[in-house]
């Protein structure tokens, strides 16, 4: 048996023996959203963090990866709190497809709940910095297409593509395509994928005009938060944060 041969065999082996799906999130409180049962988390900030967090969590077993969790907001009609589940990722490695049967269940779990008005199929952009002004969000949806970008999500795919392992997308957008960050919005946030108050405190004393932008943005954390509370209860519900 070659190697491939030998990878598809021992996922398969891993999907009957009821190995848990790893949701792959960048941030703590992402992590807590999507955390249960048969749902192993792997969480950083950092890629190379992330990419060791996923490898040592697939050795252990598992059934599919979904990246799970917040989205910059790209195509200029989605709101905060708007749901993405991607067919694809654009990044630099390429453009990784997800499992088209899984990534249908997840959007058939929100049919007939809130969450079905603000679903929304198409690509998301993988990044590896923060995608921070308007300019740069308009910039990058024009040059790919996707609705919305993150810095897990590549990560992700590249490893599922490279295991052979079932792969979807379920992100919420926090920041939309007119918003820029301030600052202070990304200073705080660790390589772990925790936040520190103090860098945050620190930047707004050093340029307090920031306030505002930063409460607007914390009123949009809050309707993404709402969101992806949702899908994960939908998801349990109908049983579709599994592969088919």
């Amino acid at each position: 048996m070659n190697a491939p041969e030998q990878r598809s065999a021992r996922t398969l082996h891993q999907a009957e023996a009821g190995a848990p799906v790893i949701a792959v999130t960048g941030m703590a409180f992402e992590a807590k959203i999507v955390r249960g049962r048969g749902v192993e988390v792997v969480f950083a900030a950092r890629a190379d963090w992330l990419e060791r967090a996923l490898s040592d969590a697939i050795a252990r077993g598992c059934s599919g990866i979904v990246s799970f969790g917040t989205a910059g907001g790209l195509a200029p009609d989605l709101a905060p709190g708007a749901l993405i589940v991607a067919d694809s990722v654009c990044g630099p490695l390429g453009e990784l497809h997800t499992d088209a049967a899984w990534s249908a269940r997840i959007v058939e779990a929100f049919a007939g709940t809130p969450l079905a008005r603000v679903a929304r199929r198409g690509k998301m952009a993988g990044v590896a910095a923060p995608v921070r002004s308007e300019a740069e969000k308009r910039s990058l949806h024009s040059s790919t297409g996707a609705l919305a970008v993150d810095m897990e999500s590549h990560v992700a795919g590249a490893i599922a593509a490279a295991r052979g392992l079932p792969f979807a997308v379920c992100r919420a957008v926090v920041d939309p395509a007119w918003r820029t960050l301030p600052p202070a919005a990304t200073a705080g946030l660790r390589d772990d994928g925790t936040t520190a108050i103090g860098p945050i405190l620190r930047e707004l004393l050093r340029e307090p005009s920031q306030l505002g932008a930063l409460l607007r943005l914390a009123s949009d954390a809050r309707q993404a938060r709402a969101t992806l509370v949702q899908a994960r209860h939908a998801l349990e519900s109908a049983r579709a944060l599994v592969p088919g």
